[in-house]
């Protein structure tokens, strides 16, 4: 077969949106993306239940997250699109499986969106407790759906400063328990590594960093918005390969080294874990600590709630582009924003946000139980998507301008962790109930995307690789 190049491919599913995000936008979006509310708050659960032997967990995480950022990058690299994994999945295994992955991303990001802006609104109550919590929800949905209906790049600069916020306040505190560690701080003992030594290194043995593994491997989720920002990115092939090859070393760099010091300054058991980097912080003798880390946490989960958004917004796009969605959804406006799917989008998690108001405890919990689980599989469809369609890359002889190193086997170890943290949830009573109800999920999407294709009338141009239209079938692709 001919070889050819894709550097600068772009699906019609991009055709009709800006390209005007800047590489560094990407590239902050993507290291932003894994540095959320789960990290500054959460990660204080991952130690509780491994010890400092957590780290264990963190990397095995962090390996698993890198290896899907690059299978993605590979993919988005040769074919940005507005669909990214749900593109690539029906390319790869067919339309059903295609939208059925889009679908079941789309769902998750507008449940979450509702639970992002009332956590911010909860969070910013403990410090101005005069401000009511449903009010400033509905104001931070309201500002972020202004940002997300004018044109993309005030989303990137948005993004980008958020994301250099999130990563200006981890430099800080490693810089600060850094100082802590070594006894840098007058007046302040240094508490040494005796957390590491001894039966406290991994006080709950091999079982506690396997439940840490499953607590913290979602930590890491909202990665994969950068292969679908990609289809708006200029340059998307030099900007996807940079944001992959930037990110990849400072997701570890950041996590493991911001876990390794509290895990060496707050013990388990004790009550700091409820908000780790506070307490790190109080030990450093830092007034105002609590606070500080609430207000990061606010902009971390703003940031995530502008990122859902956006995310949920351009897969509801790609899905209406390619038939799998009402067609309303692809109207683009004149600055190339998909505004009927932001706003279908926002509706979603706005109804989800009144529903939680009006019954508290009632109806969040139940649909982030039914979603709780989607990053897994998400990630899952990427790597076996990546190992189907480079196979076929390899086969056909097409050139690609990113490809992952160590193929297949590090796509086979993506797999081998996944099935891993499977396994663990699995087994664990309070975790089985969540994968099961995401389980039936997919399912449900799954019957109703093959009955859509199954009623779906002869000439309505729907290929077995999941393209509907006569300029997608045109438009270069990873593979044919």
């Amino acid at each position: 077969m001919e070889q050819r190049t894709t550097t600068s491919a772009r699906t019609s599913s991009g055709a009709g949106l800006g390209a005007a995000l800047k590489p560094r936008q990407l590239t902050m979006m993507g290291l932003g993306s894994a540095i959320g509310a789960g990290l500054f708050i959460g990660s204080g659960a991952g130690i509780q239940a491994a010890g400092p032997a957590v780290l264990i967990s963190y990397l095995v995480a962090g390996t698993l997250i890198i290896l899907v950022m690059w299978a993605l990058g590979e993919m988005a690299a040769a074919n940005p699109d507005s669909g990214a994994f749900s593109v690539y999945t029906a390319r790869a295994f067919g339309p059903t499986a295609g939208a059925t992955v889009g679908w079941l991303w789309w769902v998750q990001l507008v449940v979450v969106i509702a639970a992002e802006a009332l956590g911010a609104a909860a969070l910013l109550a403990s410090i101005f407790p005069a401000l009511p919590v449903w009010l400033m929800a509905f104001v931070f949905i309201a500002v972020l759906t202004a940002v997300n209906l004018t044109r993309v790049k005030n989303f990137g600069e948005f993004e980008f400063w958020f994301a250099l916020l999130k990563v200006a306040a981890i430099v800080g505190f490693l810089l600060v328990g850094a100082a802590l560690l070594f006894g840098w701080i007058p007046g302040v003992p240094s508490p040494g590594l005796a957390n590491f030594t001894g039966a406290g290194f991994a006080p709950s043995g091999f079982a506690g960093i396997a439940t840490a593994l499953f607590v913290v491997a979602f930590a890491f989720g909202g990665t994969e918005i950068v292969s679908v920002a990609a289809a708006e990115t200029e340059e998307p092939a030099r900007s996807v390969r940079k944001a992959v090859r930037t990110v990849l070393w400072r997701i570890l760099v950041f996590y493991i080294g911001a876990i390794f010091i509290i895990a060496a300054v707050v013990p388990v058991g004790s009550a700091g874990l409820k908000s780790p980097f506070a307490a790190v912080l109080d030990a450093a003798g830092m007034p105002g600590a609590a606070t500080a880390i609430t207000l990061v946490a606010v902009a971390a989960l703003l940031s995530a709630l502008n990122a859902n958004l956006y995310g949920a917004s351009r897969m509801a796009f790609s899905l209406a582009e390619r038939g799998e969605a009402p067609r309303a959804l692809a109207f683009v406006s004149k600055g190339q924003v998909p505004v009927v799917a932001v706003l279908s989008s926002v509706a979603f998690g706005v109804v989800t946000a009144v529903l939680e108001v009006a019954f508290p405890d009632k109806v969040l919990p139940v649909l982030l139980n039914i979603v709780g689980s989607t990053s897994l599989l998400v990630w899952t469809s990427a790597l076996l998507a990546q190992l189907a369609l480079r196979l076929r890359a390899d086969r056909d002889g097409t050139v690609l301008p990113l490809r992952m190193a160590g193929f297949p086997w590090l796509t086979g170890i993506g797999l081998l962790i996944l099935a891993a943290i499977f396994t663990v949830g699995f087994i664990g009573e309070d975790s089985r109930p969540q994968l099961l109800s995401t389980f039936v999920l997919v399912a449900v999407l799954a019957v109703a995307n093959w009955l859509h294709h199954r009623t779906a009338k002869t000439g309505s141009g729907n290929g077995p690789d999941g393209v509907s239209s006569p300029d997608q079938a045109k438009a270069p692709v990873l593979v044919d």
